[in-house]
């Protein structure tokens, strides 16, 4: 929190979370071991489904076709008011956060989509950036 916030803002010559990055950038040390190869340290963030690859988002989908229902999907929870999931993904994890939490609590998760985006994929693959990439990756 002692942080200038300026020096945590993304400028031109800073991507996101640059002082993590730098922490941990041996570049500047004569003869030091890199804790991270470059092309790892500085590559670009990613989504949850790049970072883990969508083998394992295609798995999470295929299991939650296994747990949801079309008839589920038709009739959801009154208790969800307007607030439905619309794939059976994200209807699964919204049946599992209603089992280990009350079911209040559910009003006061904000949505893990980005605020500019109107996608609600909870793998986030609906964004345009990420579908050349997973086009490219199921190949």
């Amino acid at each position: 929190m002692s942080i200038d916030p300026q020096e945590k803002m993304i400028t031109k010559d800073r991507i996101e979370k640059y002082i993590l990055r730098k922490a941990f950038d041996t570049s500047d040390e004569p003869g030091a071991e890199p804790y991270l190869p470059d092309k790892i340290l500085w590559r670009q963030k990613e989504q949850f489904s790049d970072g883990v690859g969508y083998g394992w988002i295609d798995a999470l989908k295929d299991n939650a076709e296994l747990h949801v229902t079309d008839e589920q999907m038709r009739n959801p929870k009154p208790e969800w008011g307007d607030d439905i999931p619309d794939s059976k993904e994200a209807y699964w994890y919204r049946t599992m956060f209603d089992e280990l939490f009350p079911s209040y609590c559910a009003s006061t998760v904000m949505r893990w989509t980005p605020k500019w985006s109107k996608q609600t994929d909870p793998s986030g693959r609906a964004i345009s950036t990420h579908v050349a990439k997973y086009e490219q990756e199921a190949v």
